[in-house]
């Protein structure tokens, strides 16, 4: 009896794209962890409040997304093309980690957030490529079992380099260094790491499907990416499911983005902030391979409805955050759940789209995906300036998430009904 393809093990190809993940969920730790703590001295230093600290990061974060979903849908669309895939991928790559290892070197607070800014754009651009990799490297039938160890090893692995700079920061003194040295060093750890995880996919890579580009490549993007887009209107299955993951994943990345600066603006210790997220990568891992487990036994939609609902329940509980106990058990709650709605979310997504449109099937995707972090961001840093309370700010998140589940409702409705035609 043959073993089922979803329970074979993972291919050469398979782990190479998995250990991307590994590589930059190290920067991602960064940003939600370190960085934020090293912006608020260099904020503090130039006399700025806790709430413009928070505002100002979130609005950073909010221009970081909003031109990278923009740019992601362009050359989402140019690495369709035979041979692009891999060349902007490895661009995005080089470039991300040159600006990561330049942010400590940094030592004002408006230069740091203009690095910042184009590292980030360079970071999430690359993963418009590698979530659009997904369709060349594996099949339909393992896309959730793998997405999901994309996301699990990526929890876990980035805690390396994290551990590393987390006991460099930490203990600076006793290793006979400065703060600014340990700061710098754990840049470049990270940026490292990130280029070195990344070594067997490059190596590996091979773009099996692609659109025709003709003589004029660029020019040929945008008119297949203008006609993506008004087949995607026609399409309901896929642009309702858009709309769902616009709303329900802004929760999840605006807590990622925001919950070391909102913890620190709350007054919370900084070891004890760093050591919550620590564990919620640990928590993460294992859960994120249950997802993907529960997958072949569950519909995806029902696992992503499931997380959904979690997370206004996160979202719930972080408007009467106060105290450090409470952000760990947030920290531990928000592990359970993280990797289960992102490695669903870009399963599920790659099993409605055609495989040789992938590139600007998934910068829509990122489109979708960022904007929603743009607006989550931004709504928590005005609702805080507004309101001069950070807990009225957090508590925008909960009712756009309610909109992504009414949304994934209505998602989950019209693939059966096409289920059914198909029939």
């Amino acid at each position: 009896m043959n073993e089922p393809a979803n329970a074979q093990k993972l291919t050469k190809k398979e782990k190479a794209w998995i250990l991307y993940d590994v590589g930059n969920s190290a920067f991602t730790m960064m940003v939600s962890t370190i960085i934020p703590i090293y912006y608020n001295a260099l904020a503090a230093r130039a006399g700025i409040s806790d709430a413009d600290y928070l505002a100002t990061w979130g609005y950073a974060i909010s221009l970081a997304t909003f031109v990278s979903a923009i740019l992601g849908v362009l050359f989402g669309a140019l690495s369709d093309q035979k041979g692009y895939k891999k060349i902007m991928f490895s661009l995005f790559l080089f470039i991300g980690a040159a600006g990561c290892t330049l942010l400590g070197f940094t030592t004002g607070w408006q230069i740091f957030l203009i690095v910042f800014v184009l590292t980030r754009i360079a970071y999430n651009d690359s993963l418009v490529c590698y979530d659009s990799m997904v369709t060349d490297i594996t099949t339909d039938d393992r896309v959730d079992k793998v997405s999901a160890h994309g996301y699990a090893w990526g929890y876990i692995g980035s805690c390396i380099p994290f551990g590393v700079c987390l006991v460099l920061n930490l203990f600076y003194k006793n290793l006979g260094m400065t703060q600014t040295l340990a700061m710098r060093l754990s840049f470049l750890i990270t940026a490292v790491w990130w280029v070195g995880m990344s070594v067997p996919l490059l190596r590996c890579y091979r773009q099996i499907h692609y659109a025709q580009s003709g003589s004029h490549p660029v020019k040929n993007s945008l008119i297949r990416l203008r006609d993506t887009l008004l087949q995607v209107r026609e399409q309901k299955h896929i642009f309702i499911f858009l709309l769902a993951f616009f709303f329900y994943i802004d929760g999840v990345y605006t807590i990622i983005d925001m919950a070391t600066a909102y913890g620190k603006a709350l007054g919370l210790n900084t070891a004890g902030l760093l050591l919550a997220l620590l564990v919620t990568q640990f928590v993460a891992f294992p859960c994120s391979i249950l997802f993907g487990r529960l997958a072949d036994k569950h519909p995806t939609g029902k696992l992503i409805l499931v997380c959904i609902t979690a997370y206004i329940g996160i979202a719930i509980f972080a408007i009467f955050l106060h105290s450090q106990i409470q952000f760990w058990i947030l920290a531990i709650v928000v592990g359970m759940f993280q990797g289960g709605i992102q490695s669903m979310s870009r399963s599920y997504y790659a099993k409605l789209i055609p495989a040789e449109q992938s590139g600007e099937y998934f910068g829509l995707y990122d489109i979708f995906g960022k904007g929603a972090s743009f607006m989550g961001t931004f709504l928590v840093s005005a609702m805080t300036q507004m309101t001069g309370s950070m807990n009225i700010g957090v508590g925008a998140i909960t009712l756009i998430m309610f909109v992504g589940l009414i949304l994934m409702l209505q998602s989950e409705k019209q693939n059966k009904a096409l289920q059914k035609e198909k029939l």
